[in-house]
C-alpha cells in the first residue's frame, strides 16, 4: 500500500501545482476586498463541488467550509485559508495582474487558496489511504477588524466538525522558494487599535498663556506613552505601542480645540495586554488633567497572538526536513505582525507556518506593497508541506 501511496504523491505532485497556479493566476486578476469576496466564494464553492467535495456554508458570511472524509474515523484536521484582498493598486505589470482598480492580492492570501485548495486535490485523490476527515477554512475577511476567524470558531458548522488539530500558513518573502520556516510557542502578536482625543481650549498661537493647548498635551502623552513598553511592559513580553497618525487643524498661528492621535499596541500575552489598556487610559487621563485639560481614550480590541503548539510545531519540522531536507526548514523569531488565524490557534492546537515565496537572486518584494510577486514554485513547497504534515497526522495510530 504504502508503494502505491508514494506512486500516486509522485504524479500528484507532478500535476497539481500546475492547476494550483493556475487557480492562483484567476484569483489574482480578480481580487476582492474583505467581507466582499462574493465572487472569490463562488468560485472556491463550484472549484471543490467540481471534485466531489461537500461544502458548508455559513449564515450571512461569505466563509466557507468543507469537509473530505477518509475511510474510517480518526483525527480531524482543519486546513484554513483566507479569501480577501487589499486596497492596493497593482503595479507588477504582470498578464495577471488585478483587473480591479485600487484591489490587489499583496499578502499571498491568493497562494494560500490556491495551496489549500491544491492540497484538497491530492487529498481527495488519496482518501483510501487515511482515515478521519479533514476541514477546509475559507476565511472571508481576515485583513480588516474584526477578521472572519472568530465567527467561523463560534458557528455551529464549525464546531460540529471541530478539527483535532488547525494548520495555517502564510507567505514570506524574505525566505527564498524552497524554503519552510517554523516558530514554536509564540509567534505572532495581539493587535489593537488605540484612539486618543487630547482636548484643550484654543486660540491664538502668540497668547499661549490664555490657553490650555492641546497639541502640548497631545505630544506630551504620545512621549510618556513610550514608557508604558520601556518601563511597564515585563522584559520576557514582547510590546510595541507606535503612533502613525496625529491630527491637529489648527495653522501657523491658531492652536485647535483638540488633537486626534491614532495607533496599535501590540504584545504576546493576554494578561499583560489587558492591564496595558488600563495603563494607556490611566496615563493619558492623568497627563491631560494635570495641565487643565481632558483625553478621552478608545482602544478598539484586535486579534490575539498567535500561538504554535511545540509538539505539533515538532511534527511539521519533521515532515518538512523530511521532504526538503533540514538545510531548508528555516528557525523563525517571533514577530509584532498580527493575524486572526490566532483565535483558531487559542482554541485549538495549531501551527501555522511560512513558506519562502522569494526569488533566489532578486530583491525582495515585502507584503502589502504594490510591486508584490510570488514565485509560483513556491506552490512546489506548499503543496507537499500541506498533503505532507495532514498524511503524518491522519495516518498516525
Amino acid at each position: 500500500m504504502m508503494a502505491s501511496l508514494n506512486d500516486k504523491l509522485k504524479e500528484l505532485y507532478k500535476t497539481t501545482p500546475v492547476v494550483a497556479g493556475d487557480i492562483y493566476r484567476h484569483i489574482h486578476q480578480n481580487p476582492e476586498l474583505s467581507f466582499r469576496e462574493s465572487g472569490t466564494s463562488s468560485y472556491v464553492a463550484s472549484f471543490l463541488e467540481s471534485l466531489g467535495i461537500g461544502i458548508i456554508k455559513l449564515d450571512k458570511s461569505y466563509s466557507l467550509l468543507a469537509t473530505i472524509d477518509g475511510t474510517g474515523e480518526g483525527k480531524t484536521i482543519g486546513l484554513r485559508a483566507e479569501l480577501d484582498a487589499l486596497p492596493i493598486d497593482e503595479k507588477t505589470g504582470e498578464s495577471y495582474a488585478s483587473r480591479t482598480a485600487g484591489v490587489m492580492h499583496a499578502c499571498g492570501h491568493d497562494f494560500h487558496l490556491a495551496s489549500v485548495l491544491g492540497a484538497a486535490i491530492i487529498l481527495n485523490n488519496l482518501r483510501e489511504f487515511w482515515s478521519g476527515k479533514v476541514v477546509l477554512v475559507f476565511e472571508s475577511g481576515e485583513e480588516e477588524l474584526p477578521g472572519g476567524a472568530r465567527a467561523i470558531l463560534e458557528s455551529d458548522e464549525f464546531q460540529e466538525v471541530k478539527p483535532d488539530y488547525m494548520v495555517g500558513m502564510h507567505v514570506l518573502p524574505e525566505l527564498t522558494t524552497g524554503k519552510v520556516g517554523f516558530c514554536p510557542g509564540r509567534y505572532m502578536a495581539s493587535g489593537d487599535e488605540v484612539y486618543l482625543t487630547a482636548r484643550g481650549r484654543g486660540g491664538h498661537a502668540a497668547l499661549p498663556h490664555t490657553l490650555v493647548d492641546p497639541v502640548v498635551i497631545a505630544s506630551t502623552i504620545i512621549l510618556s506613552l513610550q514608557t508604558l513598553v520601556s518601563r511597564k511592559a515585563p522584559s520576557n513580553i514582547p510590546s510595541v505601542l507606535s503612533f502613525g497618525r496625529v491630527t491637529a487643524n489648527g495653522s501657523t498661528n491658531v492652536i485647535p480645540d483638540e488633537v486626534s492621535i491614532s495607533g496599535t499596541f501590540r504584545t504576546m500575552n493576554e494578561e499583560w495586554r489587558a492591564k496595558a489598556h488600563d495603563l494607556i487610559v490611566q496615563m493619558a487621563s492623568d497627563i491631560a488633567r494635570s495641565t487643565g485639560g481632558e483625553c478621552s481614550v478608545e482602544i478598539r480590541k484586535g486579534y490575539p497572538s498567535v500561538y504554535n503548539d511545540p509538539i505539533l510545531t515538532q511534527t511539521a519540522v519533521e515532515v518538512a526536513s523530511s521532504i526538503f531536507g533540514s538545510e531548508n526548514v528555516a528557525p523563525l523569531e517571533p514577530r509584532m505582525t498580527t493575524d486572526d488565524f490566532a483565535y483558531f490557534s487559542q482554541a485549538i492546537p495549531s501551527v501555522f507556518f511560512r513558506i519562502g515565496v522569494g526569488t533566489p537572486g532578486a530583491p525582495t518584494l515585502q507584503l502589502h506593497r504594490p510591486d508584490f510577486r510570488i514565485d509560483e514554485q513556491a506552490f512546489q513547497t506548499s503543496l507537499p508541506m500541506l498533503t505532507g504534515l495532514c498524511l503524518k497526522l491522519l495516518t498516525s495510530s
